[in-house]
């Protein structure tokens, strides 16, 4: 009997050896294809139309393009079971994609998000600074992707403090006033990386201003698009924090609404870091299959946990490269990546179609 994805989620996030890890994670995602093959009519069609073949490895499970959840409704349950609705952020004149969450599927995200921060930031609440501002978690039955993040990441915190305003200004002064009211000896820093940028760092940069957040561990996701377009580095971005804030600890997460569980942290080495529950496999942009270690190509993400939709498997439309497995001395055991960012527009279209029009996809 293998385990089922609860009991996979008590088992420490960087615990298990990669051939250990796909030896767990394969019977569970092949039980999720059949799962999903049954309850979701349009999934089944595309795995008629495009994935008649066997699933032996974890490059043979089949995968939707991210794109297709912006198009289609793809879910695995009845309305009447539907807990929560997650949108994606989507750049402007996109459509967002829509994920329906069960009880299940919500109870499993939280607890795998519980499990990975705590591996980064310990069992004990901060207090907490989110750099974004308080209208974004209102509704609480409809989320975007930034309500969700910060609603997720709360529970790790204690009296909230939001540094940004609703026009999305700075709030030095109630930060400062904050920060000499709290003699913890650590703080939590939550934010989308874009706004922390523009937010915090440009902000006090253009005032001249500095603020002490030594004290703090920032942890942080999405936004690189804006910063690549503005030639802002992850280096540079780090670099940043520290001149203007004395902010050194600082952890990126890679992860989308449309995937459940699937929350890669950043690692020592500054690589995304895949837990037991969830996995990537990076694949040629041109043919689709699977690359070796080292050469770049599109993220594919996998995760266990997904069953109210068909979201274990996704083609995103990010390029990354595989940099490291099971390596020694790093103290956390599976793949680990580098994000390099998003593929062109026409390419990315290119792939969706692929799986749209029924064309065989060659693992």
């Amino acid at each position: 009997m293998h385990p089922t994805a609860s009991e996979l989620l008590q088992v420490p996030p960087y615990g298990v050896a990669q051939p250990e890890k796909e030896a767990l994670l394969l019977p569970l995602l092949q039980e999720l294809t059949d799962h999903h093959r049954r309850h979701c009519e349009p999934y089944a069609r595309i795995l008629e139309r495009v994935f008649p073949g066997e699933i032996r490895t974890l490059a043979d499970v089949p995968f939707l393009p991210v794109a297709l959840f912006k198009d289609h409704l793809l879910k695995s349950v009845p309305d009447e079971e539907v807990q929560k609705v997650l949108t994606s952020s989507g750049t402007t004149g996109q459509k967002a994609s829509r994920i329906h969450l069960d009880k299940e599927t919500a109870g499993l995200q939280a607890t795998a998000l519980v499990k990975v921060v705590q591996h980064f930031v310990g069992t004990s609440r901060l207090p907490m600074v989110i750099l974004d501002h308080p209208g974004v978690v209102r509704d609480r039955t409809s989320f975007s992707a930034r309500g969700a993040g910060i609603l997720g990441m709360s529970q790790f915190g204690h009296r909230p403090f939001y540094a940004l305003r609703e026009d999305l200004s700075l709030d030095l002064e109630g930060l400062e006033a904050y920060l000499a009211a709290t003699s913890a000896p650590r703080i939590l820093l939550f934010g989308f990386t874009f706004m922390v940028w523009q937010g915090l760092v440009e902000t006090l940069e253009r005032l001249g201003r500095k603020v002490d957040l030594g004290r703090g561990l920032l942890v942080h996701s999405g936004g690189w698009k804006k910063l690549q377009d503005r030639a802002v580095s992850p280096e540079q971005f780090r670099e940043g924090l520290l001149r203007v804030a004395n902010l050194g600890t600082v952890i990126n997460f890679y992860g989308m609404v449309e995937q459940v569980g699937g929350v890669f942290f950043e690692n020592p080495l500054h690589h995304l870091h895949a837990p037991v529950f969830s996995d990537i496999i990076i694949r040629d942009p041109a043919t689709l299959r699977p690359v070796e270690d080292g050469t770049p190509g599109l993220i594919q993400v996998l995760s266990c946990l997904p069953r109210s939709y068909p979201g274990h498997s996704i083609l995103t439309e990010d390029l990354g490269v595989i940099r490291g497995v099971d390596t020694p001395g790093l103290g956390m055991l599976g793949r680990h990546f580098e994000f390099l960012g998003r593929v062109p527009r026409a390419e990315i279209r290119g792939c969706s179609d692929t799986v749209e029009t029924g064309t065989r996809v060659e693992p």
